[in-house]
């Protein structure tokens, strides 16, 4: 669900505004709650119920998705009020700055400030419940199984991410917008009652008397102290900062490829194809052996795949470069996240999973604003 949202919303955005720079703002959008919340989500995961929290961020996603819903449909009938049409001419501003090679974009609709503000909240959301579920999910599962759970968990969301967009894209093609958006809150809700079922795990709670402000260092502090984790989330962060032009994909599809809504669904579900792929084949095999080396040749595969994306005018091309793209990035994943949940003690995997999302979501998300902005 979350997955069409994001197609959806990408094309939306595009076809409003008909700007890369409003693309780019979208992940300034999504990685400002992220810097800023994790460190209290991460605390919160640590000191209160994680399924609780989970549950509660559901709630807010559903009724963000409805809320698109509404506001995409009567987006012609919404009324130009002094905060929307400040918050266009503000966005116009920032695309001036950054596109003056191309002058085509426009802010007229004012239903776009109200999408990056329902995203900014959504956001908000998702991120106590990514600390949340990063903690959680160790707790389920037996320390001897869990690294072949997280490849197992891996293939899942990458079956999503197959399905997601491909749907995604011919429902917005076909259907509209807000179809999309009301699905996401329908999956929102599956979400809600398959986590409500699940039974009450043991979950260490922190019981120490540190104030709050030591408690969110702690989880710093620890990350910083174990090499090995800080080199796996730094290298991600790195590689997809500078690597993050697939935030630019409406475009391409668009201007580049011509293949519109359908296509751009496929651009974006072929990452999991292929991630999906080597996530199958990772299941299958014995523990990975010599985990660094592999680390640093994925990510090197990683740019050399990005590179030539950018560089393809040839739809097919393109789609077999980007399931080498997510060939590469689920193995990083799986690595990352085994070792990320492995090496850290239950009561504080709740503060270095909020540290570990601070890298990995703000390095989706600000390569996405420096593709928009560079465009």
């Amino acid at each position: 669900g979350r997955l069409m949202l994001a197609v959806a919303v990408e094309w939306e955005i595009y076809a409003r505004t008909h700007s890369a720079t409003a693309l780019g703002l979208v992940g300034l959008v999504i990685a400002v709650p992220v810097v800023t919340l994790s460190l209290p989500a991460g605390h919160l995961a640590d000191r209160f119920s994680r399924k609780h929290i989970i549950l509660v961020s559901q709630v807010f996603s559903g009724f963000m998705s409805v809320a698109l819903a509404l506001v995409s449909w009567k987006h012609l009938s919404i009324p130009p009020i002094a905060p929307l049409r400040a918050g266009n001419h503000a966005l116009a501003a920032i695309a001036t700055i950054f596109e003056r090679h191309h002058p085509m974009f426009h802010f007229d609709d004012a239903s776009v400030p109200l999408i990056y503000l329902l995203l900014f909240i959504g956001a908000s959301a998702r991120t106590f419940s990514w600390a949340a579920r990063s903690s959680f999910f160790p707790t389920l599962v037996p320390r001897d199984s869990f690294a072949n759970a997280v490849t197992w968990n891996n293939s899942v969301f990458q079956i999503g991410s197959v399905v997601g967009p491909a749907l995604s894209g011919l429902l917005v093609a076909y259907v509209g917008f807000p179809f999309v958006y009301l699905l996401d809150a329908l999956c929102a809700l599956a979400f809600f009652l398959l986590v409500l079922l699940i039974r009450r795990s043991t979950q260490r709670r922190e019981q120490t008397d540190a104030g709050t402000w030591k408690s969110l260092m702690a989880g710093l502090r620890f990350v910083f102290s174990r090499k090995v984790i800080l080199a796996t989330i730094t290298l991600d962060l790195f590689a997809v900062l500078l690597g993050g032009a697939t935030a630019l994909m409406p475009i391409f599809a668009d201007q580049i490829l011509h293949c519109g809504p359908v296509g751009l669904g496929w651009l974006r579900a072929m990452p999991a194809i292929g991630a999906f792929a080597v996530a199958l084949v990772v299941a299958h095999l014995p523990p990975m052996k010599r985990a660094g080396k592999t680390l640093l040749w994925c990510v090197t595969g990683f740019g050399a795949a990005t590179i030539l994306f950018g560089l393809s005018k040839v739809f097919w091309l393109s789609l077999g470069v980007l399931f080498l793209l997510g060939a590469f990035d689920s193995v990083s994943v799986i690595i990352r996240g085994s070792i990320v949940q492995l090496v850290t003690p239950d009561e504080m995997r709740g503060r270095v999973s909020s540290v570990n999302n601070i890298f990995i979501g703000t390095s989706d998300e600000f390569g996405a604003l420096e593709s928009g902005l560079t465009a």
